[in-house]
C-alpha cells in the first residue's frame, strides 16, 4: 500500500538529519530490544543530550538483561546517580527480572503484556513496540505532542487535553518503516518543531501546517499548579562529617540518602534558607544546625571530602555545597 505523502516527506526529512544517538546504532536485533527499552526509561522525564553519556556508562557496565537482572541495587543507583527519578531505575531492574522470569527473557511483543511489566506505561510501551519491533505505533511524547499542536492548530481546552490529541495522531498515518517513523515524528519536534522558535524552513510539513500560515506559534498547555511545601532540615555535623539518613519518610527520593527533614504545613512567617525545585513541588528549606545526640535509624556519616565516593542524588549534593558556601 502507498504511503502517504506527508509520511514520505517525513521519513525523508530524518534520514537526512537524525542525530547519531548511541541507541540507535545498527545492531542486533537482541541489542535493539534492549537499547530500546533502556533508552525509554532513561528518557521519561528526562532530555536526550542529558540521557546521552548516561545510556553509554549504563551499557558499558550492563551490556543485557541477565546482567541487569543481577546487578547490586547500589551499583544501579550509583549509575543512574544525577538523572534523578530514580524509581526508574529500580523498576527497570524489575522488569528485567519480571521479563526473564515470565517472558523467558524475551522482551514481551504486545501492549497488555508490557503494561505489565513495573515502570512501563501506554507511551513507553507504545514506544518499544514501535522502535524495537515496528509495530505500527506512534508514542505521544512532548515532541510529537507539540508537532501536533501547531499543525492542526489546537488551542482551545478541549483540543488539549492528551485523550484528544491521541486521536488526532492519526493525520500522521502510519508507515512500514514504523521504527523510523516514530523516531523521526520525535526527532522533527525535538530539532524543527521546537518549544520556542520553531524553524518552520527546515520543517518537511510546514506547507500544511495551520500554525505556520497563521504565524503564531504560541502553544498552550493545561496548567498544573506547583504546590509549594515547607521543611526543615535538620544539619548534624562533626569532624567535617554530615549524618544522612536513609529516606523511608517521603515519598520524593524513597529509599535515597537525605539530610533528616521534616515538613511543616503551612507555617505563617517561614523564613527558608534555599528553595528548590522537585518535579511538581517547590521545596521552601529552613537549615537548622544541632549538637544534640538524637539516634536515627538508618544513619550514617558522609565526609564532605569524599562526596563522589557516596550513593547520593544531587537534592542531597545540592544541600551540602549549599552548607559549604554559607558557613
Amino acid at each position: 500500500m502507498k504511503e502517504q505523502l506527508i509520511t514520505k516527506k517525513i521519513l525523508n526529512w530524518y534520514y537526512l538529519n537524525k542525530r547519531p544517538l548511541p541507541w540507535r546504532k545498527n545492531v542486533t536485533s537482541q541489542k535493539k530490544q534492549y537499547y530500546t527499552l533502556v533508552s525509554e526509561f532513561m528518557l521519561q522525564q528526562t532530555q536526550v543530550v542529558t540521557v546521552i553519556p548516561y545510556f553509554n556508562r549504563f551499557i558499558k557496565k550492563i551490556p543485557n538483561l541477565e546482567s541487569l537482572s543481577k546487578i547490586r541495587d547500589k551499583e544501579l543507583i550509583k549509575l543512574w546517580e544525577g538523572l534523578g527519578y530514580y524509581s526508574r531505575a529500580k523498576n527497570l531492574k524489575k522488569t528485567a527480572q519480571n521479563i526473564i522470569k515470565t517472558f523467558k527473557g524475551q522482551l514481551p511483543r504486545n501492549f497488555e503484556d508490557l503494561l505489565s511489566l513495573p515502570g512501563i506505561g501506554n507511551y513507553t510501551a507504545s514506544a518499544i513496540l514501535a522502535i524495537a519491533f515496528n509495530k505500527p505505533y506512534i508514542p505521544l511524547d512532548g515532541n510529537i505532542e507539540r508537532v501536533l499542536k501547531r499543525y492542526l492548530y489546537l488551542k482551545k481546552d478541549r483540543e488539549i487535553r492528551k485523550d484528544y490529541i491521541a486521536r488526532k495522531k492519526s493525520i500522521f498515518g502510519f508507515s512500514s518503516k514504523s521504527s523510523d517513523y516514530a523516531q523521526a515524528l520525535m526527532e522533527l519536534g525535538a530539532l524543527v518543531c521546537k518549544p520556542n522558535n520553531p524553524i518552520c524552513n527546515q520543517c518537511p510539513i510546514s506547507k500544511n501546517c495551520k500554525s505556520y500560515k497563521k504565524k503564531d506559534f504560541n502553544l498552550r498547555k493545561i496548567q498544573r499548579q506547583n504546590q509549594d511545601k515547607y521543611f526543615i532540615l535538620k544539619v548534624y555535623k562533626k569532624n567535617q562529617r554530615y549524618l544522612l539518613i536513609k529516606n523511608r519518610k517521603f515519598k520524593f527520593l524513597k529509599n535515597l540518602s537525605i539530610f533528616p527533614m521534616i515538613e511543616l504545613k503551612n507555617p505563617e512567617n517561614f523564613n527558608e534558607n534555599l528553595s528548590l525545585k522537585m518535579s511538581n513541588m517547590n521545596m521552601n528549606i529552613k537549615i537548622q544546625f544541632s549538637k544534640d545526640d538524637k539516634k536515627f535509624p538508618l544513619s550514617y556519616w558522609v565526609d564532605k571530602k569524599k562526596l563522589s565516593s557516596y550513593m547520593l542524588p544531587s537534592f542531597t549534593k545540592k544541600i551540602v555545597k549549599y552548607l559549604e558556601n554559607n558557613q
